[in-house]
């Protein structure tokens, strides 16, 4: 949407906010990340970063992850898969597909929710697909 000026409007995104605490302890919760997705948790998600590399540090940092309402000054983390944004995206996509001269790929190109492993599995299959057509 901004590539074109925002000229059918500005799809919607969820946002993130993050609280990182260090805390007195070895192990907080036993893994690197757990999701919450019930009404007992304000947050989504914890991380204990030092499960990512099997730290064995006397003290733990985790981060607090909150979901919020997205604005133009914040990060967009997830789109708004709704009738509205979907007919938005729909146009934008159809106007992307006139400018041969850019590749349009990722979470904000293709206005969906990507793992790691999807996103580099998109972008390997759209550089193939360059490679091939010359």
């Amino acid at each position: 949407d901004e590539f074109f000026d925002y000229q059918y409007g500005k799809l919607e995104y969820r946002s993130l906010r993050f609280e990182s605490e260090i805390l007195d302890t070895e192990n907080f919760q036993g893994n690197a990340g757990i999701n919450y997705n019930d009404n007992d948790h304000n947050y989504t998600r914890i991380v204990e970063h030092k499960h990512f590399e099997f730290g064995n540090q006397k003290k733990t940092v985790i981060t607090k992850e909150y979901s919020e309402n997205w604005t133009s000054e914040k990060e967009a983390y997830y789109p708004i898969n709704d009738e509205k944004n979907q007919a938005v995206y729909s146009n934008y996509k159809k106007l992307s597909e006139t400018h041969n001269h850019v590749i349009f790929g990722g979470r904000l190109a293709e206005y969906k929710y990507y793992d790691m492993h999807q996103i580099i599995a998109s972008a390997l299959i759209k550089s193939k697909k360059e490679l091939e057509n010359g």
